[in-house]
């Protein structure tokens, strides 16, 4: 049984899912995710049209990553939306993406650590 994605298998995850919604995602798998966004667009973001298009070329992945995130936990992704509302949506967000998926099968699908 494998408890954890490492940095190169979450982003393969990812990009291979680029725009899947259904599924669950790992803790492991979001972080790294978000880690290597966060590298790309500090490093890539001093070109001006670069920055723009990395920008844009990872919103969709880091989106779908955050609603496979909230599926594993048992929760809606409509609530991704939280981070529209400030500072507290947030912070929400990042207190339930910090959690342990639910274990087993649950409405949206297979424990991804099998």
């Amino acid at each position: 049984m494998k408890e954890s994605l490492n940095f190169m298998e979450a982003v393969k995850v990812c990009l291979s899912k680029y725009a899947t919604l259904d599924g669950r995602a790992r803790r492991s798998e979001y972080w790294w995710w978000f880690l290597a966004a966060i590298v790309a667009s500090c490093v890539l973001g001093w070109i001006p049209i670069l920055g723009w298009l990395i920008c844009l070329a990872l919103a969709i992945p880091s989106i779908t990553v955050g609603v496979r995130r909230l599926h594993d936990l048992n929760k809606s992704g409509w609530l991704y939306l939280l981070c529209l509302v400030p500072v507290v949506g947030g912070l929400l967000l990042l207190y339930w993406f910090s959690l342990p998926g639910t274990v087993g099968t649950n409405q949206y699908g297979e424990d991804p650590k099998q």
